[in-house]
C-alpha cells in the first residue's frame, strides 16, 4: 500500500494548525481526518480505525500520552507519531517508552512528517 492509501488521523487542539496541516497533506493526495481533542480522537478511532495517528502531546482534557496508553492497550497495530512543543523532548521520550512510533518537535517540516508517516505505515504493514 502506498502512503496515499494510509488512513491518517490528526489530533491537535490548535484548530488553525491542524486545518492547515491537513490541507497541505490533502493537496499531496493523502487521506487525512482531523479532530481537536483527545475525547474526539477516541470516538473517531472507534468509528473508523486509522493506520497512523499524528497527535499533539499537550491538549486540554485527555492528553496525548493518555490516548497513546489507551491505543496501545486496545489497538496496538495503530502507529502513533507524537507532536511536542519547545520543551517536549521529555514528553516525546516518555511517549516512545509507551509505544509511540516516534515524535517530532513543533514547528515541524511537512516533508519530515510525511517521511515519518510512511515509515510508521510500513511498520504497521500499510505502506510500500
Amino acid at each position: 500500500m502506498r502512503i496515499h492509501d494510509v488512513n491518517i488521523l490528526l489530533v491537535d487542539d490548535e484548530k488553525e494548525f491542524t486545518a492547515t496541516l491537513a490541507e497541505r497533506m490533502a493537496l499531496r493526495g493523502l487521506r487525512v481526518r482531523c479532530v481537536y481533542s483527545g475525547e474526539e480522537a477516541l470516538r473517531e478511532i472507534a468509528a473508523e480505525k486509522p493506520d497512523v495517528v499524528v497527535m499533539d502531546v499537550m491538549m486540554p482534557g485527555l492528553k496525548g500520552l493518555d490516548i497513546l496508553r489507551h491505543l496501545k492497550a486496545t489497538n496496538p497495530e495503530i502507529q502513533v507519531i507524537l507532536l511536542t512543543g519547545q520543551a517536549g523532548t521529555r514528553d516525546g521520550m516518555e511517549g516512545m517508552k509507551l509505544g509511540a512510533f516516534d515524535y517530532l518537535l513543533k514547528p515541524l517540516e511537512l516533508d519530515a512528517l510525511l517521511a515519518k508517516i510512511a515509515e510508521a505505515a510500513a511498520v504497521g504493514g500499510k505502506a510500500q
